[in-house]
């Protein structure tokens, strides 16, 4: 490597972005991600364009330039016309920094082999062979490769892609020497971190990078990383669908953990947005801690385990941290909680290995999309430490010894260990391994994709008529020398289909349309995971999401077998009750309060109860409006059956004493009595039993109008009769002195004239108060039992007129008492005036009780209040008036003689 590239993988770890043991950025290696992007595409362009002891010439002569150093990480190469750059995660550990800047670094080690990544590697190696065997796709024309291990660290990352871009090789001609780059285009990274700070170095030069793992939202800023691609889908689609199967089934409590990087920072960040407004709450959000810490990872058990939220989903990749939460949630034995998967570990079969499947089983999870990619299973077991393929890969010994638990050749480290020597006869077999597995072609479908890519951008650039260029003039790009430039434009209108079929272009950020498949773990009879598909879930921009799940398919984690998990903070309130939020916590923790009479709830989980419309109220469970009871005294109720009755028995009476009268009327009971009079009070006694009738049913313009005149009339016309006969009584008894013939006064038309014209003043006072404030229907709210009710009923109008009405009754019936009471010494067996004075202290009384009990009554029992005072008023002057003399001329005829009258 030359001093230069030195200098920028040694200021990449000054600047805090190289491996601190776990793969991962340092504490402040975030911070530095702009600053080293900056720093490392400055230097870039320095070597590129500055000749002479910066790139270590030494003894290749004036026209040669030689590296000076070997790469940091390993790599694979093979030549070819258009050599193809890959970036892998092959280890997961890279070894300590070069922090002094003393001398150039000599060749250092990662470890913790991943087969996964491995797997992705020979992925690349056979869609390079397979293209170049396809004559049609690029004739005349061979891809080559240059793959190095990032050890899935920031520095090492962007030091090989330096690396790539700036020439391997030992020597290079003179007059070409870094002006153009031997590997115009980057398949990688799988890691986001690292993918950003590469893209952003290279961007300034165009040089293109196609990630087949890298899924970070952000790396969709076409702003900041212009030159870059992806075969996988951005991490947006899938927040988008978690946040669908969460609302979907019901799941409103829910854990997050996620990794200290892009990837896990970014992807919880889109959950929560999509999230907000959903109603499902975050019960604690966890972050996996860059540097090891068992005390971190346990405390993040411990909250997992202490939570009431039974979902947990987990934003995290497959490196040892998320793996180190698996082992201690397997070691505290949770086992009650569902697990949610994304795409980065949901079919990474080291975590779905047996012992974890007790907590583990029933996780389900968003899996990129699957292919069967024919041939790659022989050409993965193809691989043999014998032979040339270790010399050219130096990843062999690893995956051997790895896959097989030996030690290839003979060394002190060999002898040390507890490692058994490789007989050479181990053989790969497809599937036995999770290299060699070929059921879950997903990111490995991904790595073939984007080398597809490639090599059909490259076919664009092929097909290109001089003339027709979109470069210089018309200028078509030279095979033999591509600008990265050029393939970035190419890459960007590439669409194809891929040997198995699938159609495949990049939309104007960069990235593919979203396809993934909801992948659940199911436990098979031998104890093992099985990855079972249950449903998909497909997203692009400007287009409907085309989501399904197939319950049936489903086992479900945490124990819950075939039902779904229910992860809630508080529990449905039931209907007719409302949420009220816990203070200090989220709206999904509440408490249930009642929603108050007249309000309803007649959904489960109303954060607010609704008030009923008017006129109605809410039923007895507080969950639908129901009309309220309209309530007036109609023929229908009780009351209304019994004073009916009782109003028509007093009316049938009141005729059978008319009839009574009528058909004795030659006697001298009726004769003394003023037959002509007596017959108008029972008259006017039957209509004021009548009119208690109209006081019944619903009231209506009407019979409001007819209820107080015709009680008001016909109680002053009764009236009138008992006062002009009581002033006949009293006029004829008390006419004591010689020649005084007052009784001229009072004949029949006088007594007539008198009892219209005292009616007649009651007309008029019902005439003008019809006329200027008749009384009239009026709705009234009052309660009884639960809940209110409108009340029916009549309004007086005018409260003076209706004062008048009941004064002039009370005026009348004054004078006649004081009257009647004069007269009470007439001679005994004639005893009209004492009946007269009973049957007025009855009307008063009950007249004057009338009224504060009409005040004091509710809703319909005003109204019967009202009816029983004129029932009870008729009654007493019914009995009083009348019943002495009906008994007399019924059933003591004897005394029905004007010598029985006359006597003392």
């Amino acid at each position: 490597m030359s001093l230069c590239l030195q200098s920028v993988l040694s200021a990449s770890s000054w600047f805090g972005l190289s491996p601190t043991g776990d793969g991962t950025l340092p504490v402040f290696g975030l911070v530095s991600l702009q600053v080293m992007s900056l720093w490392g595409w400055l230097w870039l362009l320095y070597c590129l364009h500055v000749p002479g002891s910066v790139w270590g010439l030494d003894g290749g002569g004036e026209g040669a330039c030689r590296l000076t150093a070997k790469p940091v990480s390993g790599s694979v190469y093979r030549a070819g016309d258009v050599v193809i750059g890959g970036l892998f995660p092959i280890h997961v550990e890279a070894p300590l920094p070069e922090q002094e800047f003393r001398s150039i670094k000599e060749d250092s080690t990662c470890t913790i082999f991943k087969q996964r990544a491995y797997r992705w590697l020979q992925t690349m190696i056979f869609a390079v062979e397979e293209i170049n065997r396809d004559q049609a796709l690029l004739p005349n024309l061979t891809l080559g490769f240059l793959a190095a291990d990032t050890c899935r660290t920031e520095g090492i990352t962007l030091g090989a892609a330096l690396a790539m871009v700036s020439g391997k090789e030992a020597s290079v001609v003179g007059t070409e020497c870094g002006t153009t780059p031997e590997v115009p285009v980057i398949i990688g990274d799988a890691h986001s971190s690292a993918s950003m700070v590469v893209a952003q170095t290279l961007g300034p030069f165009d040089l293109p990078m196609v990630s087949y793992f890298a899924t970070c939202a952000c790396l969709s800023d076409t702003w900041r990383y212009p030159s870059f691609f992806r075969t996988v889908p951005s991490d947006a689609f899938q927040a988008r669908g978690m946040a669908k199967l969460l609302r979907q089934l019901g799941w409103v409590w829910v854990g997050l953990v996620s990794e200290d990087d892009d990837y896990g920072k970014f992807g919880v960040q889109l959950l929560l947005q999509e999230l907000q407004g959903s109603g499902v709450c975050v019960a604690y959000s966890e972050v996996l801690p860059k540097l090891p810490s068992k005390r971190k990872i346990r405390h993040i058990a411990d909250t997992i385990r202490g939570s009431t939220a039974r979902v947990v989903v987990a934003f995290v990749g497959f490196t040892g941290h998320a793996e180190g939460l698996m082992e201690e949630v397997v070691r505290q034995n949770i086992t009650d909680k569902q697990w949610i998967a994304s795409e980065a570990w949901v079919t990474y079969s080291t975590i779905a290995a047996p012992t974890n499947l007790p907590s583990f089983a029933g996780t389900i999870g968003f899996a990129l999309k699957k292919a069967d990619i024919p041939g790659l299973g022989p050409f993965l077991t193809r691989l043999h430490p014998d032979g040339d393929y270790q010399k050219s890969d130096p990843f062999l010994r690893d995956l051997w010894e790895e896959m097989f638990v030996c030690s290839l050749g003979v060394d002190l480290s060999v002898t040390l260990s507890s490692r058994r020597l490789c007989t050479g006869s181990e053989v790969i077999r497809e599937g036995e391994s999770q290299y060699a597995d070929v059921s879950q072609l997903r990111a490995s479908y991904n790595v073939y994709k984007a080398v597809y890519a490639i090599a059909y951008a490259i076919q664009d650039m092929m097909a290109c008529r001089p003339g027709d260029g979109v470069f210089n003039g018309g200028q078509c790009p030279d095979i033999r020398k591509l600008q990265p430039s050029q393939i970035v434009h190419y890459l960007r209108g590439v669409n194809f289909s891929t040997p198995v079929g699938e159609s495949f272009h990049f939309d104007m950020k960069g990235d593919p349309p979203a396809s993934y498949d909801f992948i659940n773990w199911h436990v098979t009879p031998e104890g093992t995971a099985e990855f079972v598909q249950v449903g998909h879930f497909l997203s692009s921009e400007g287009s409907d999401d085309q989501f399904h799940i197939d319950m049936d398919k489903v086992v479900w984690g945490g124990g819950s077998g075939d039902e779904v998990p229910v992860s809630v903070c508080s529990a449905d309130c039931p209907p007719g009750t409302r949420h009220a939020v816990q203070k200090g916590r989220p709206v999904c923790c509440f408490d249930c309060l009642s929603c108050a009479e007249g309000e309803i709830s007649n959904t489960t989980g109303s954060d607010d109860c609704i008030r009923c419309p008017e006129r109605f109220w809410s039923n007895p469970d507080l969950t639908a409006c129901i009309p309220q009871l309209v309530d007036f005294l109609s023929y229908s109720d009780t009351m209304g059956v019994i004073l009916s009755v009782i109003s028509v028995s007093g009316a049938t009476l009141t005729a059978g004493a008319l009839a009574t009268f009528l058909y004795h009327r030659h006697t001298a009971l009726v004769k003394a009595n003023n037959s002509e009079l007596s017959f108008l009070l029972l008259l006017s006694l039957k209509i004021c039993f009548l009119c208690a009738l109209v006081f019944i049913g619903q009231p209506n313009p009407w019979t409001c109008m007819l209820r107080h005149t015709l009680f008001g009339i016909s109680f002053v016309f009764c009236i009138s009769c008992l006062l002009s006969r009581t002033v006949v009584v009293l006029v004829a008894f008390r006419a004591t002195l010689p020649g005084e013939n007052l009784m001229r006064y009072f004949s029949p038309t006088q007594q007539r004239m008198g009892i219209s014209l005292c009616t007649l003043i009651q007309v008029l006072i019902c005439v003008l108060w019809l006329a200027l404030a008749p009384p009239r229907p009026a709705e009234r709210r009052g309660r009884e039992g639960r809940g209110p009710r409108v009340i029916l009923e009549c309004e007086v109008g005018s409260v003076v007129g209706f004062s008048l009405v009941l004064g002039y009754i009370g005026l009348l019936a004054s004078l006649c008492l004081l009257l009647a009471f004069l007269a009470r010494k007439l001679p005994d067996n004639f005893n009209e005036a004492k009946f007269i004075t009973f049957s007025m202290l009855i009307f008063c009384a009950v007249w004057i009780s009338f009224i504060p009990a009409y005040v004091s009554s509710p809703g319909k029992y005003t109204v019967a209040v009202e009816i029983f005072a004129i029932l009870a008023s008729s009654f007493g002057l019914l009995f009083c008036l009348f019943a002495p003399k009906c008994y007399i001329i019924l059933l003591r005829p004897e005394r029905n003689t004007k010598k029985h009258i006359m006597s003392k």
